[in-house]
């Protein structure tokens, strides 16, 4: 990503999804991605690219957020 402040602020979204467990899904994808090699910065990364795809697409679409 080459927008630094987007990037910080999408991280920050994936942590506080790590924090609360909100949605269940993350940690599960964080744990899995771990166990398979990834580090913590790597994972927390992937995680967040998905956090970006995913909200792209509701914004483009006008929809709600899909757990």
């Amino acid at each position: 990503m080459s927008n630094p402040r987007l990037q910080s602020a999408i991280l920050e979204v994936v942590d506080n999804q790590l924090r609360d467990l909100h949605p269940p899904q993350t940690k599960e994808t964080y744990d899995r991605l771990i166990s398979r090699g990834y580090s913590d910065q790597k994972a927390r990364q992937l995680i967040g690219a998905m956090v970006a795809t995913e909200t792209f697409e509701m914004m483009k679409n006008n929809e709600l957020f899909d757990e």
